[in-house]
């Protein structure tokens, strides 16, 4: 990756030093060269509303690695991102845990291919692309997180993708205010694990993070 894209998103790796993380050696230049890829596909294929780079950096690269330590640690994990789109948060969470596999689904062709292309340029051999509605969606195993981010209300959500969880695992959903009403509305059988506020660097506006499991799943 070239000096000048390092340069152009100053923040980063001060945003990543705020969240407490600890990124292997060339993460960093790895999440810039993801964030330039994006606004240059972004000019033809709209993957985001948010062209600027520098608020890549705060509302897309930092808000997804912001959800880094909710996740299990101490071993290999299968992450499915529900809805990716420009590949958020999966991208940053393959980037950030090289350890685990992300399998990136989006019914939309032209971002599932964004998506399958980034994976080859950047190179993150832990990550795959599938163009696919998430309940039409066969996966050969099951994962042990699958995550949202602006993707459904948290009902929607889990009738379209609780079956993707494997036995312990859990549906992350990634949301600004505290979703009271959501939550409210959610069916008898669903365990709402814990809400997490989200502190993201740089980032006005309140974001939390709601951890669940199903009967089926826990």
């Amino acid at each position: 990756m070239t000096s000048a894209v390092v340069q152009s998103v100053p923040s980063l790796d001060a945003g990543i030093a705020r969240l407490g993380l600890v990124l292997a050696p060339g993460a960093s230049d790895t999440l810039a060269a993801y964030l330039a890829l994006l606004a240059k596909w972004n000019r033809t294929f709209n993957l985001t509303a948010i062209r600027e780079l520098e608020r890549m950096v705060t509302h897309h690269a930092l808000d997804s690695l912001a959800v880094v330590p909710e996740l299990p640690a101490g071993r290999a994990i299968r992450v499915l991102d529900v809805g990716s789109g420009g590949g958020l948060p999966g991208i940053p969470i393959a980037i950030a845990r090289p350890d685990a596999h992300v399998v990136l689904v989006d019914s939309n062709g032209k971002k599932a291919t964004f998506l399958a292309q980034a994976a080859i340029e950047l190179p993150l051999r832990n990550v795959e692309s599938v163009a696919a509605r998430v309940e039409d969606y066969a996966p050969t195993r099951l994962f042990d997180v699958v995550i949202s981010r602006a993707f459904a209300d948290l009902a929607t959500f889990l009738r379209l993708a609780r079956k993707h969880v494997a036995p312990g695992g859990a549906l992350y959903a990634m949301k600004g205010v505290h979703p009271d009403e959501e939550l409210g509305e959610l069916p008898g059988d669903v365990h709402v694990v814990r809400t997490q506020k989200l502190d993201v660097p740089g980032l006005e506006g309140a974001r939390h993070l709601v951890v669940m499991r199903t009967g089926a799943a826990s």
